[in-house]
C-alpha cells in the first residue's frame, strides 16, 4: 500500500468517524483510535495524537450548527469545561508513562461501560424535587427546540456532573477519544438533560478538552502531520453531515447507534489486544 492509498483509506474511515461522532456526541475519537490501531497498525500513541486533532475538527464543524439551531447549552458547556480541561492535561501526562496494552484495555472497558449505561432508564426527579441551587445561581437551565416549540429543562446534580466531567477529561487525555461518551452520559444520566442537548453540548465541549491534551502529545512528538492531515480532512465533512441529520433524528435511535458503535469498537480492541497478539 502506497502513501496515497493509505491516506485515502484513512480519509474514508475518518469521514465515517466524523459522521458518527457528530450524530452521537462521541467526538469521533471513539472510532478513530480503534480504526487506526486495529486496521492500519498505527501505534496507539500516534493514533491518539491524530484522534485529538480530529476531535478538535469535529467540535468546530458540528458545534456551529447546533448552536445556531439552539440545542447547545453554552453556559453549561463552558462551566463543565473547567473540569474536563484539568482532567485532560492530567490524563495526557499519565498516558506517556504507561504501556500500550494497558491503554487499550482501559479503552475497551470505558467503551463497554458507556454502552451499557446509555441504555439504562434514566431516573426521573420526583415532582416535588427542587431545582439545583448551583444551576439556578449560574443560570445553567435552558430551552431547546422541539416539534411543539421551545421546551424548557432544568439542570440537576451539578456537583456530581462536574465530578464525572473531571473523569471524562482524564479519559480524553489518556485515550484520545474526546471522552464524548462519558460527557453525554454525565449530562444525560446524572444531570438529566434531554439527550439531544447532551450530545450537542458534548460536541461543543470536546474541542476544548482535546486541545488541552493535544498540546502534551505535540510536545512529546506523538502528533504526525502525515497521519493527522487525512484524519482531520475526513472528520470535518463527516461531522457537518452528522450535525445536519441529528436535528431531525429520533432520540431512541440515536441511543441505539451510540451503544452499537461503542460495543463494536470495544470488541475489536479486546480481540486485537488479547487474542490477536497470541
Amino acid at each position: 500500500m502506497n502513501i496515497l492509498e493509505f491516506s485515502l483509506l484513512v480519509w474514508l474511515g475518518a469521514f465515517s468517524a466524523g459522521f458518527l461522532g457528530a450524530l452521537t456526541g462521541l467526538g469521533g475519537g471513539t472510532v478513530i483510535v480503534p480504526l487506526l490501531t486495529s486496521i492500519f497498525g498505527v501505534d496507539i500513541r500516534y493514533a491518539v495524537g491524530a484522534s485529538l486533532v480530529s476531535v478538535i475538527a469535529i467540535s468546530l464543524g458540528a458545534s456551529s450548527t447546533y448552536i445556531k439551531k439552539g440545542y447547545t447549552n453554552l453556559r453549561l458547556g463552558m462551566f463543565l469545561e473547567v473540569a474536563t480541561t484539568i482532567g485532560a492535561i492530567v490524563g495526557a501526562v499519565i498516558a506517556t508513562f504507561i504501556s500500550v496494552k494497558v491503554l487499550t484495555i482501559v479503552m475497551a472497558i470505558v467503551l463497554i461501560y458507556s454502552a451499557f449505561i446509555s441504555q439504562q432508564s434514566r431516573p426521573e426527579p420526583p415532582e416535588s424535587a427542587s431545582a439545583d441551587s448551583i444551576a439556578d445561581y449560574l443560570k445553567l437551565n435552558g430551552t431547546y427546540p422541539a416539534a411543539d416549540g421551545l421546551m424548557s429543562y432544568q439542570v440537576h446534580s451539578v456537583p456530581a456532573g462536574f465530578g464525572v466531567m473531571l473523569i471524562a477529561g482524564v479519559l480524553s487525555g489518556l485515550l484520545g477519544i474526546g471522552s464524548g461518551g462519558f460527557k453525554v452520559l454525565a449530562m444525560d444520566q446524572t444531570m438529566r438533560l434531554p439527550f439531544k442537548v447532551s450530545t450537542t453540548t458534548s460536541n461543543f465541549m470536546i474541542g476544548v478538552t482535546a486541545t488541552a491534551s493535544a498540546g502534551v502529545y505535540l510536545a512529546r512528538g506523538y502528533i504526525d502531520p502525515g497521519l493527522s492531515m487525512p484524519v482531520m480532512l475526513g472528520v470535518l465533512p463527516g461531522a457537518l453531515l452528522g450535525a445536519k441529520i441529528l436535528v431531525g433524528a429520533n432520540t431512541q435511535i440515536l441511543r441505539i447507534i451510540f451503544s452499537v458503535v461503542l460495543i463494536v469498537m470495544a470488541l475489536k480492541i479486546v480481540y486485537d489486544s488479547l487474542i490477536g497478539g497470541l
